[in-house]
């Protein structure tokens, strides 16, 4: 296997041996995976096995995945006599650390496979739920929840995927409020992370309006995570309640932009 750069940022004291200080901070990455393969056509590769890295290297307490796979049959076929080859488990199983628990489920169906949302956490999980917020039969979306019991506080976390049409994000945002009002008690901790799709920059006052306010922490051009190659748009995003922002950081190396066309978000959050 080739080496590659998974440099990752991070605040002093943060890495696995947690003290009392670091035990005050969620760390919480959300990341596309693009599927775990790049490319099209014969240029088409499989980068699986090195998110499974990457993923490693983020150290978080929680990895929101969006664009994962339960199965494939047609690139599981196509890959299976590559070095590595195509993973025999789900892509949630596959690029879980170890000791991580995992939920996943289904957000679209496709000829060859489907695909959705998947959260990887290192501390203990309750019933995992769905809920399909599909705004038209040309694109299947679903929102993830998944209680998350983080040093005896229960804290809520839900995976997102919205739509490319602007108007079906407002929809989708307001389906997410009604999931939130019936799904999530009203004191708990609530983390909403995921791929927005949010070019404009207009989801934040809707996001406000339910409640949710957007983790930021420094220079807002230093949290664009698409496309990878060239960071443009802040498509990746953690909207919280009850939590503050410490830190937000977007890995950036020549390994990160290679794996998928997003780059992962890596925020620290604190109760607020």
């Amino acid at each position: 296997m080739r080496s590659t750069d998974f440099s990752v940022s991070r605040l002093p004291g943060t890495g696995h041996g947690h003290t009392l200080a670091t035990r005050q901070l969620l760390r919480v990455a959300t990341y596309n995976i693009h599927k775990g393969v790049r490319g099209l056509g014969p240029r088409k590769r499989l980068e699986i096995h090195n998110l499974g890295l990457g993923i490693e290297a983020l150290d978080a307490d929680l990895v929101c995945l969006q664009e994962v796979r339960l199965f494939h049959q047609r690139d599981a076929l196509r890959f299976e006599r590559t070095l590595l080859g195509w993973p025999d488990e789900g892509q949630a199983d596959y690029l879980a650390p170890e000791g991580y628990e995992v939920a996943y489920r289904t957000n679209a169906t496709t000829r060859h496979g489907e695909h959705g949302n998947a959260l990887l956490s290192r501390w203990p999980i309750g019933v995992v739920g769905h809920h399909d917020v599909s705004d038209h039969r040309f694109e299947q979306r679903g929102l993830l929840h998944v209680p998350v019991l983080w040093h005896g506080v229960e804290v809520h976390a839900v995976v997102a995927h919205l739509g490319l049409i602007h108007a079906s994000r407002v929809r989708q945002v307001e389906r997410l409020s009604a999931f939130i009002e019936a799904e999530v008690p009203a004191g708990s901790p609530l983390l909403v992370a995921g791929d927005f799709n949010d070019w404009g920059e207009k989801l934040d006052l809707p996001m406000q309006r339910i409640g949710l306010k957007r983790a930021r922490a420094g220079a807002e051009r230093a949290q664009r995570t698409f496309p990878s190659s060239v960071p443009l748009f802040a498509l990746d995003r953690v909207y919280v309640r009850g939590l503050a922002c410490v830190s937000a950081t977007v890995p950036r190396s020549s390994g990160w932009s290679r794996m998928s066309d997003h780059l992962p978000l890596v925020v620290e959050l604190q109760l607020d």
